[in-house]
């Protein structure tokens, strides 16, 4: 005998019951589906955009602070390289480059970073439009900036938070190809920067960014500016007397053997220097722990959702006892109440799996599109082999668990149940 078509009018009877059941199971997996799927996001997207970073170096401290600082361009009270180290550093022939990282100002809320225009091609690897600065009064935007080329703005001190809302060229401005940018009511250097080109995406917070040469940062906060006084160009050599210190620097190894040799020749009692893999390890140790909790605390609160579930499907199967009662009469064995019982329950755990399994995937896009916005990196949300087995174990033990009313609906006597109906 065939379960389902008394399993289908039962469910098409109680559909609005069942629905919130399916509804409750389904938000549970949604919630561990999601943050699952988003913390392999984050350790994926995390490491793309540090993979253009050969190596890090700063004055000794935390390599995280530094990461974070150097690659992901989060403001932070970081400690300054010796002028001396500094000099040495970025005039060290044995890498292919080395390039100053120099912060301190902002447009709207994205940071200007000072470098040299290695970086910039290496970054980019090239540029999407135009050309890499050639003077200190020209920048390069990141990817997703809103600034275009021909665009001139006044840098402004600090790092302020983003506007809610882009301010809008107007027409005058568009047809003459550029357009002045400034922010009332903070401390606006005196200096106006013209956008040359714009970077390739990196998939990074770079994407944001606005970088300009380095020597630039360091006159405006009146530094030294790394060359001869009255000498107006940009990038390597630097002068040793006139380098300041910076709170990191960026180098490009020849080859994987000279990347080794770099690391171990700053890491010192002035230095340290470390490749981003190495600190994004320690990073992810972090997430994989918490993410372990995550999915251990994710199934026992399924486990409860769904013995929550059943609970109420005992109460809702009373309801149907005349049905059962009548098919007991007409001869139905035992274990086709049980299936019925139990596939009844069954649908509904299934249903709601399923459910949860589309919108934890959702909410994961959802919750990157949100982080991405924030942090500035590209993030990717799938489902894989974890979020699987998290709703496998829900369902399974749902399964499980629907046996529970069904054997008691199938146990009681006959007679008891005539007697009671």
């Amino acid at each position: 005998m065939n379960p389902w078509p008394v399993i289908g009018a039962a469910l098409r009877r109680y559909r609005f019951t069942a629905l919130v059941f399916v509804l409750l199971v389904a938000a549970g997996v949604a919630l561990s589906v999601a943050i699952l799927s988003q913390e392999r996001a984050l350790r994926t997207g995390s490491a793309r955009a540090a993979d253009r970073f050969d190596l890090v170096v700063g004055a000794p401290g935390s390599q995280t602070d530094a990461l974070l600082t150097a690659v992901y361009l989060q403001p932070g009270a970081v400690r300054l390289l010796a002028p001396e180290i500094t000099a040495a550093l970025l005039n060290d022939d044995r890498a292919a480059f080395v390039s100053p990282l120099a912060f301190g100002d902002s447009l709207r809320g994205s940071p200007i970073v000072g470098a040299i225009p290695a970086l910039v091609a290496h970054l980019s690897d090239g540029l999407a439009e135009g050309r890499a600065f050639a003077s200190r009064a020209e920048a390069v935007i990141g990817a997703a900036s809103p600034l275009r080329l021909g665009d001139r703005f006044q840098p402004t001190h600090g790092v302020h938070a983003r506007a809610e809302a882009t301010e809008e060229h107007d027409g005058d401005e568009a047809e003459e190809g550029h357009a002045e940018h400034g922010e009332a009511g903070h401390d606006g250097h005196d200096i106006e920067l013209t956008v040359v080109g714009r970077m390739k995406p990196t998939g990074s917070p770079w994407d944001r960014a606005i970088v300009v040469p380095v020597e630039l940062v360091w006159a405006v906060h009146g530094l030294p500016d790394g060359h001869a006084e009255g000498e107006a160009r940009i990038g390597p050599p630097f002068e040793p007397a006139r380098t300041p210190g910076i709170p990191a620097a960026v180098l490009h190894a020849k080859d994987v053997a000279g990347a080794y040799r770099l690391r171990q020749a700053y890491a010192t009692d002035g230095s340290m220097a470390f490749f981003p893999a190495e600190a994004l390890i320690k990073l992810y140790g972090i997430l994989g722990d918490l993410r372990r909790l995550m999915a251990l605390l994710a199934i026992v609160t399924q486990a409860l959702v769904l013995l929550a579930l059943v609970a109420s499907v005992v109460i809702l199967l009373r309801l149907l006892m005349p049905q059962f009662v009548t098919l007991r009469a007409l001869g139905a064995p035992r274990r086709y109440v049980f299936a019925v019982a139990w596939g009844f329950t069954a649908a509904l755990v299934a249903a709601g799996v399923l459910l949860g399994l589309a919108g934890g995937w959702a909410l994961s896009f959802a919750i990157s599109r949100a982080l991405a916005t924030q942090t500035g990196i590209a993030l990717q949300p799938t489902l894989g082999a974890s979020e699987l087995l998290v709703a496998l174990a829900v369902l399974l033990i749902g399964f499980a668990l629907a046996a529970l009313p069904a054997w008691l609906i199938q146990r009681r006597p006959l007679a008891e149940a005539l007697a009671g109906e």
